[in-house]
């Protein structure tokens, strides 16, 4: 796993403005000074790029190198892959949860936070290692279970911070926002990834103990980047709960008078759960998104997570060339974001969605024939890496403004948790075939699981040809 330019008379920085009280929830009505806007959107631009310092050694090419030197199979490395997907089911509980707190901040806090302070444990276990106290095995197990129980969290608070930062940025400028969002979290890769990767690689006390320093770091990145949405205006989702219709926002955020009735605020806050049941059955809109983004994930999922693999194991290259590769890919992606994020602005997401997806749907074909040669090494690998960041910007941002679009405000949230886990569950169903498919299969089992893979992902797009996007206001 893992983003927001509002329109501003002043270039956005990072430059944060002193706050000397805590944020305060506010409701949906509440009309916010521009100022605040910019102030928060500065603000998730900087956990943005924190985020991903956290996320290259919480995740990635690093944890995967990890679990190659001590040994793990490859059923053990799909595991890996989809834990962070399967977990997604747990999203509906968060997101009910999220629904009935009043601060999105400190909602994400109890969620976020313990989830990333929890990855210490496995700084823990390393050290341990070091010392001998614990062996490959048992250290591969800890691992696996600091990622089940650190998604979890993070599965708890996603879909109220989507919601959260929904609320905050425009709806017209959401492509630009996000765009200029994700290129600041992709130039932290592009210059980060490597420096991990040659100090895991080359530490002198061995790859474990250096992937261990790294892990440490990323972690104390990850609360930094918490302590940013201190500066994040915040929202209150009992209050956004009592508002029906569109929400409108320009350079401020605006909303519906709440009804006078008491019973019917009652019942906007808490609503029944068949009546939420039966407006996701109806939203016809949401359920064709659903289709496509489940069977997309999964045909994605089938040999995304196994590209590394294939780099670092069949082809046995050195960890610090597959971080490079993956840096070219965050180089392409940074270059590339703000470019679909003002063209989406413009047409739309679902025509990116289906014209990029076909190049990302015959991309796992172009990963056959790869062989450890230099022109490989040196020229194909790296400019499937680029292509791969270029599309995959695309993708990425517009399925995430898509899903913004078609989501109603009211209880919000849920429909966000909704799709994640049907994401989620197709995911790391996806990930599971992929892994016994490598583990048994006689011979050629990765470029079988591509081939396999590329052909899916040109059927998931189907449903989009019926996706109807909402007008951009």
């Amino acid at each position: 796993m893992d983003s927001v330019q509002v329109e501003t008379t002043a270039p956005l920085t990072l430059e944060f403005p002193q706050i000397a009280l805590p944020p305060t929830a506010i409701s949906p009505n509440s009309r916010i000074p521009k100022d605040t806007i910019r102030t928060s959107l500065k603000a998730s631009t900087a956990d943005s790029v924190l985020a991903s310092v956290y996320s290259l050694g919480t995740g990635g090419i690093l944890l995967s190198n990890l679990l190659v030197e001590l040994g793990a199979s490859p059923v053990v490395f799909g595991m890996l892959c989809s834990i962070p997907m399967l977990v997604n089911l747990i999203q509906p509980l968060g997101a009910y949860l999220s629904e009935r707190s009043t601060s999105r901040f400190q909602y994400s806090l109890r969620t976020h936070g313990i989830g990333r302070l929890l990855w210490l444990i496995l700084v823990i276990g390393i050290a341990s290692a070091n010392w001998g106290v614990v062996d490959a095995h048992q250290l591969v197990i800890l691992t696996l279970l600091i990622v089940l129980f650190s998604n979890l969290l993070g599965g708890l608070g996603t879909a109220s911070w989507l919601s959260w930062v929904a609320m905050i940025v425009p709806r017209r400028l959401r492509g630009r926002y996000f765009g200029l969002r994700s290129s600041a979290a992709s130039l932290t890769n592009l210059v980060c990834v490597p420096i991990a990767g040659l100090v895991v690689s080359h530490w002198y006390g061995g790859s474990l103990q250096g992937y261990g320093v790294v892990l440490l770091v990323s972690v104390v990145f990850g609360i930094m980047g918490l302590g940013c949405q201190y500066f994040q205006v915040d929202m209150n989702p009992r209050s956004q709960n009592t508002y029906y219709g569109k929400l409108t926002q320009t350079s401020e955020i605006q909303s519906e008078v709440a009804k006078d009735e008491s019973s019917e605020v009652l019942q906007s806050i808490h609503p029944p759960q068949n009546q939420l049941a039966n407006s996701v059955w109806k939203n016809s809109n949401f359920l064709i998104f659903l289709l496509y983004f489940s069977f997309w994930t999964l045909a994605v999922n089938l040999s995304s997570p196994f590209f590394n693999l294939y780099m670092l194991d069949t082809l046995d290259l050195d960890v610090s060339y597959v971080t490079i590769y993956n840096s070219l890919q965050a180089g392409a992606t940074l270059l590339m974001l703000i470019l679909w994020g003002k063209l989406a602005d413009k047409i739309g997401n679902r025509p990116i969605l289906i014209c990029i997806g076909i190049l990302v749907g015959v991309t796992p074909f172009l990963w056959l024939g790869i062989s450890i040669n230099r022109l490989d090494i040196w020229l194909w690998l790296p400019l499937l890496h680029i292509l791969a960041g270029g599309t995959w910007a695309a993708i990425d941002l517009c399925s995430n403004n898509i899903q913004l679009a078609i989501a109603p405000i009211k209880n919000q949230s849920i429909y966000f948790a909704i799709a994640a886990a049907v994401a989620g569950v197709s995911g790391a169903l996806g990930t599971t075939i992929g892994s016994f498919i490598v583990q048994f299969a006689q011979s050629g089992g990765l470029l079988t699981l591509f081939v396999l893979s590329g052909v899916f992902r040109l059927v998931a797009l189907v449903p989009l040809m019926f996706l109807q996007e909402p007008q951009r206001s």
